[in-house]
């Protein structure tokens, strides 16, 4: 285990206001019975403690769950009740006021928080309680500079009359997760995808999104970021243009730049699927369509094309 991982967590400053703030809005002190699935080190179940919940069960299934006994201990928490297990494994769990789960990734969906809070919806959860996170958004925009794509497409550029093309092609089958800022955009973002914990069930998501241009760009490929609504008004972004965070933007590259001219438009459709057992799989699809609506081009891309065989 790399404990160095955490300590990214742990100094994210934006990430434990947020949902510490969350936290306090619908903790009852005395009252509220909680459970912290995915606990890492026992952070989050260790600040409802702190916030007077009545009991916090801290759900943690890998080797960290030992450290976060020792941190629990530490600090004398007798109302925190760590299990070594994943919230899924666990056979007629206590019922809980309030769920939170801080399961996100770069992706937001990579460490299957859908299929995990839809069991402790299920099992875990008393009627007319809580879940933090309550809903995900994710949004997409075209990124309008040529700085990653240059990067990614060094291939072209070795020389001594080498083809390298297949390799690059893989290069471009890939996600990659990079700080962009809201300057390298076209425009703040459109949704192509929401996910409300409170009814959805569904790991395998898609949607679109299309952008129509007024003058003259390149658009070189997506970027892709999450809002996380955790309820009481706080949202936790990790758009380019909000307060950092450990988690970083997606870049969905091009095989090929796309010119765009006055009039036309560039949209992307993306799909992607999660599961504990075959990881995360995304694919996405470029389209280019001239001023008449006549489509002239179409790129489709797919993670799986990006490995090793």
């Amino acid at each position: 285990m790399r404990i160095d991982y955490h300590r990214t967590l742990i100094a994210d400053r934006v990430r434990n206001q947020a949902f510490h703030d969350a936290l306090k809005a619908v903790i009852i002190p005395g009252v509220t019975i909680v459970a912290d699935i995915g606990a890492g080190t026992g952070l989050l179940g260790l600040m409802a403690s702190k916030l007077g919940a009545k009991a916090v069960y801290l759900f943690e299934t890998a080797e960290v769950a030992g450290v976060a006994g020792r941190i629990l201990k530490a600090n004398k928490a007798r109302n925190c009740h760590l299990i070594p297990c994943h919230s899924t494994q666990m056979l007629d769990p206590t019922p809980v006021d309030l769920v939170v789960s801080e399961t996100l990734g770069n992706y937001a969906f990579e460490e299957n928080i859908i299929d995990t809070l839809a069991d402790a919806r299920a099992r875990f959860l008393k009627p007319g309680g809580v879940m933090i996170p309550a809903s995900v958004a994710q949004f997409v925009a075209p990124v309008v500079t040529g700085r990653i794509h240059r990067e990614l497409t060094a291939w072209d550029d070795v020389g001594f009359g080498l083809d390298l093309s297949i390799g690059k092609a893989m290069s471009l089958n890939n996600a990659y997760v990079r700080v962009l800022t809201a300057k390298e955009l076209l425009g703040p973002g459109i949704v192509w995808d929401r996910c409300d914990f409170g009814k959805d069930t569904k790991a395998a998501r898609r949607g679109e999104a299309n952008w129509k241009v007024s003058a003259p760009v390149t658009v070189y490929g997506f970027a892709a970021w999450w809002d996380a609504a955790l309820g009481g008004g706080i949202t936790l972004s990790t758009a380019p243009a909000a307060p950092r965070t450990h988690w970083e933007q997606l870049y969905f590259p091009l095989l090929e730049p796309i010119a765009l001219s006055a009039g036309e438009s560039v949209g992307v459709a993306l799909r992607s699927r999660s599961s504990e057992e075959a990881g995360t799989h995304l694919a996405w699809t470029a389209t280019h369509t001239d001023a008449t609506g006549k489509q002239r081009a179409r790129q489709a891309l797919d993670l799986d094309k990006g490995y090793l065989p």
